[in-house]
């Protein structure tokens, strides 16, 4: 039976490189972004989509379900979603860094509710959360992004603990300056000298969703050409 690849976020940039990565390994997609970019590439791909936006509830039960409906299993998942309201750090009001909270922490949460017990009956799977370089190494250029994101690694951690003995596991991809964005001046700033491709970032999230990382779980992988210093 073919292996099932969830993504949100799954319509363009990263997520759509994801998908593009993962169909090429075998696995069948379900695919769910705010706009019709999802329906699109998992028309190309064969796969089944839905619109929805990872701080939903609904709509991450919504694209959990029609996975269920479509394939039976859902064997990885990569949590994938947008970047949260920016502004001077005490600017940033109540009311955005509760969407930071619902956007960035809270989805991976309700998803990991929804997907585990259904990889726990299959004996496996694996979840990979998107972040940001600036996890580990905040930056006051996006405040509740650094904030949020430093909580999912702690999350997946956590998940690792609780899960691993079901052969569940949970990673955080940790990518810096990527061509999905118009980011080309801070190339300089990375130790490479260029900012990432989509198709990089991708391959390394199909690295962490499939058996290929066995035996790794609860970690944070940096993919940012060398640009953060923590050691």
């Amino acid at each position: 039976m073919d292996k099932v690849c969830l993504v949100t976020g799954g319509g363009r940039g990263i997520g759509a490189a994801v998908a593009r990565e993962m169909h090429a390994r075998g696995y069948r997609l379900a695919l769910m972004s705010p706009s019709e970019n999802c329906e699109t590439l998992a028309r190309e791909l064969g796969g089944v989509a839905r619109r929805g936006v990872a701080q939903s509830a609904d709509d991450l039960k919504g694209i959990v379900d029609l996975a269920m409906a479509s394939y039976g299993r859902i064997d990885a998942v990569l949590n994938h979603t947008g970047h949260p309201p920016k502004g001077d750090l005490l600017e940033i009001t109540d009311e955005n860094w509760d969407l930071a909270n619902d956007m960035i922490v809270k989805s991976v949460v309700r998803m990991a509710r929804l997907v585990t017990p259904v990889m726990e009956a299959q004996g496996g799977g694996s979840i990979v959360n998107v972040t940001t370089y600036a996890a580990f190494e905040p930056s006051l250029w996006f405040p509740a992004s650094c904030v949020y994101r430093a909580g999912v690694s702690s999350f997946a951690k956590l998940y690792a603990d609780r899960y691993g003995p079901k052969n569940i596991r949970m990673n955080c991809l940790l990518p810096g300056f990527t061509d999905s964005l118009d980011v080309a001046k801070y190339g300089e700033l990375a130790a490479m000298k260029r900012i990432g491709r989509v198709e990089e970032q991708a391959k390394a999230a199909a690295f962490l969703l499939t058996e290929e990382s066995s035996y790794i779980t609860g970690q944070s992988l940096r993919v940012d050409g060398g640009l953060t210093r923590h050691v």
